[in-house]
C-alpha cells in the first residue's frame, strides 16, 4: 500500500514539474518589480480595509439606537470610502442649535478627538478615518462634525 501510495505522489509531482516546465517556456513570464509588488499590496490593503469598514457598519447598526448620556444618543453609522461616520442627536434642552454651536463646539471637538485616538488607534493605523457627526434631536439640524484621521491624533500628542 505504501509503495502504491509512493508512486501516486511521485507520478503526481513529475506531472506538476513537467508541466511547470513546458507551461513556462510557452510564454516568458515577467517578474513583477517592487513597485508592481508594492501597489498591489496598497490596493489588497485598500479593499481589505473598505471590507472592515462595510462590516463595522453593519454589526454596529444592529444595536442603534443607542442612549451614549443623558443629551446624547447614538442613532446611525455609515461610511464613505474609508471614512466611518458616527451619527449622534443631541438632546438640547431649550438651549438654541445656533448656542449650542457657539458654547459647545471647541469643548467637544477637544473630547471626541481625544477620545477617537484612545479608542480606534487601530482603524487610524489602517488608514480608515473617523468622523463624528451631531445633530440636533428637535430639529435634525446639524451641528458639528469632527473628522478625525491619524494626523490629529500624532497632532494631540505634541
Amino acid at each position: 500500500m505504501k509503495k502504491y501510495a509512493l508512486l501516486i505522489l511521485f507520478t503526481l509531482l513529475s506531472a506538476q514539474t513537467l508541466f511547470a516546465t513546458t507551461s513556462s517556456s510557452d510564454a516568458p513570464v515577467k517578474e513583477p518589480t517592487p513597485k508592481m509588488r508594492i501597489d498591489d499590496n496598497v490596493q489588497d490593503l485598500k479593499t481589505q480595509n473598505r471590507e472592515i469598514v462595510t462590516l463595522v457598519v453593519k454589526e454596529l447598526s444592529r444595536d442603534l439606537p443607542k442612549k451614549v448620556d443623558q443629551y446624547t444618543e447614538f442613532v446611525a453609522i455609515k461610511s464613505e470610502g474609508l471614512t466611518l461616520i458616527y451619527i449622534f442627536e443631541i438632546n438640547t434642552g431649550s438651549k438654541s442649535d445656533k448656542a449650542i454651536i457657539k458654547e459647545d463646539h471647541s469643548r467637544m471637538r477637544e473630547a471626541v478627538t481625544q477620545g477617537v485616538c484612545r479608542s480606534s488607534q487601530r482603524f487610524l493605523d489602517a488608514q480608515i478615518n473617523i468622523s463624528y457627526l451631531y445633530q440636533s434631536a428637535k430639529s435634525k439640524a446639524k451641528l458639528f462634525q469632527f473628522n478625525i484621521t491619524q494626523t490629529d491624533c500624532i497632532k494631540d500628542l505634541h
